[in-house]
């Protein structure tokens, strides 16, 4: 399976490794660390071709213009070694590509991951995956907490990541090149206009 992602720009990416190597550094959790490259996941699919996958990719990067998204807080998904995350809060703009990826890789994909679709699809920065328990969940989240997450991050970039042995890589990566929206002309000044009416009235 490959992933389509964004990977974010190298001043978050930095940070969210930081607090990546201080989950290691506090209790030995560094599974995460096999995708080097923090990211937020479209889809997760596998492809007939990979160069046809490239090329859709690169039709919709080439149509997007960057654009800011917001995350707040904290998110676990439960079960045996659950996953903790920052979520990405969806927007109008991110909801639309999420779309156009989904609709443009559709012919290509033999099989996709359930929570892809539309109505499930939670957008989100992974900290922790894999080697995580349920009892180390509290004292986890005890120590994220003295951090924040509210974070503004710049979106500009659409990646295929694969496996390669024990590591998810960048197979490439495709910059946003739409060009931004023109400014809104200014506002045309109205002008009031008073007119006075007199009228006459002839007694006959």
């Amino acid at each position: 399976m490959l992933a389509i992602t964004t990977l974010l720009t190298p001043q978050y990416a930095a940070r969210i490794n930081r607090i990546i190597k201080g989950l290691e550094m506090e209790f030995g959790l560094d599974d995460v660390q096999a995708t080097p490259d923090p990211h937020i996941t479209y889809q997760l699919a596998g492809v007939r071709k990979l160069s046809a996958l490239k090329n859709v990719l690169r039709e919709v990067a080439a149509a997007t213009t960057p654009f800011e998204v917001h995350t707040t807080g904290l998110g676990v998904f439960p079960g045996p070694n659950p996953v903790i995350y920052i979520p990405v809060l969806r927007t109008n703009e991110l909801n639309h590509l999420h779309q156009r990826v989904i609709q443009a890789t559709a012919p290509l994909c033999l099989r996709t991951d359930k929570f892809s679709g539309p109505e499930c699809w939670l957008p989100h920065i992974s900290l922790a995956l894999h080697d995580t328990t349920p009892e180390l969940l509290g004292p986890v989240l005890q120590y994220l907490n003295q951090q924040t997450f509210n974070l503004r991050l710049t979106l500009d970039n659409l990646a295929i990541l694969r496996q390669e042995g024990d590591l998810f890589l960048c197979e490439e990566l495709f910059p946003f090149e739409g060009a931004p929206l023109p400014p809104a002309p200014a506002p045309i000044p109205v002008t009031a206009l008073s007119q006075h009416i007199s009228v006459s009235i002839t007694k006959k």
